[in-house]
């Protein structure tokens, strides 16, 4: 089975955005829009899917997306907790239909609601509770965990920080891992998909390089996208800045916790990312129908078609196999639970 570990509904119905619209415009008048007001059929989704991502599957040859609301669209800085809460459960709810319309395609990893500043404490106990209820009620089997809610200032402490550790111990306590994914940026200095995105990736890693987390949680398992960031191309400064300050080995440090997705739409970038990290911390993922939608001249497929890309590197079977599914069921655990299998 190949399993795609980054996907994210971004051919919602149009109706979903603007309910998200409505609610923003509405907390700056001082009053809340409910989520009962999101009128979306069952027909609808079936149109986006059947006509998005689920043709794609079929063209492409993967089996099993995670599946996850539109990451962008998560803009964790408009409003209150509140507002990061009712935005959350309206997108994940939607997902949760996605995943119900078609169960054997898709398998739901839920938006957090999280919120910058004041509002960071009480957003990561929200979150929590919001994770297990997708988790328990929904079936999900992960969460995309914004390292940067304020969407292009970094505002907030580093992922490390003991202010998310009630999310982190019920990540462990429910077995699910959690990819590290920015939302929007609102900084004109970064844009969103290939600075913001690359930028938090490559921030990420550093934090986690840097601290005590997997000492706390040793069993805490994270996804980081986009093939790293600038992760695999600067391994030797990375090795060679632990060297320095005395401290463990990366292997030792994070490889235990820490896997690496394969969005990066370059056949000699992937086989970067494979030469470096080790196959059994690569999982398979294409992020379709995302950040990059055209055509590569070069190859005549789309940049998003990961698979076609992965398939043309020398990989030994075990390695391949590993890559393409067998990663991602030791990673998100909980898709044993609901059957799915090599």
């Amino acid at each position: 089975m190949i399993i795609d570990c980054h996907g994210h509904f971004t051919t919602a119905p149009k109706a979903l955005g603007a309910w998200r619209e409505r609610q923003i415009k509405a907390f700056g008048e001082g009053v809340r829009v409910s989520p009962d007001e999101l009128e979306i059929s069952d027909d609808e989704i079936r149109a986006a899917i059947e006509d998005g991502q689920l043709k794609l599957q079929t063209e492409r040859g993967t089996d099993l997306t995670v599946f996850s609301p539109g990451a962008g669209k998560m803009a964790h800085h408009y409003g209150d907790e509140r507002t990061s809460l009712d935005w959350s459960r309206v997108a994940n709810d939607l997902v949760a239909r996605v995943c119900g319309l078609f169960p054997d395609r898709f398998v739901g990893a839920c938006q957090l609601p999280q919120s910058p500043g004041d509002g960071l404490e009480t957003s990561i106990r929200n979150s929590a509770a919001e994770l297990e209820r997708c988790v328990e009620e929904l079936g999900f089997v992960g969460c995309l965990l914004n390292p940067d809610p304020s969407d292009g200032f970094y505002q907030a402490p580093p992922l490390t920080d003991k202010v998310y550790y009630p999310l982190y111990e019920k990540m462990v306590e429910l077995d699910v891992p959690a990819m590290i994914h920015v939302a929007m940026s609102r900084n004109d200095a970064l844009q969103g998909t290939c600075a913001h995105y690359l930028a938090g990736d490559t921030a990420a890693f550093m934090q986690l390089c840097t601290s005590d987390l997997f000492k706390d949680f040793p069993e805490l398992r994270l996804v980081i996208p986009h093939g790293g960031g600038a992760v695999p191309y600067h391994w030797g400064r990375y090795r060679g800045f632990m060297q320095d300050k005395g401290l463990p080995p990366l292997e030792e440090a994070v490889l235990g916790n820490v896997f690496f997705d394969t969005c990066v739409y370059h056949r000699r970038g992937l086989e970067l990312l494979l030469d470096v990290i080790p196959a059994k911390n690569v999982l398979f993922a294409s992020e379709m129908i995302g950040a990059v939608r055209g055509v590569d001249p070069e190859t005549g497929r789309n940049f998003d078609d990961v698979k076609f890309l992965l398939d043309g590197i020398d990989l030994t079977d075990e390695d391949r196999d590993a890559v393409y599914g067998g990663n991602a069921l030791r990673v998100f655990s909980r898709l044993n639970t609901r059957g799915v299998t090599k």
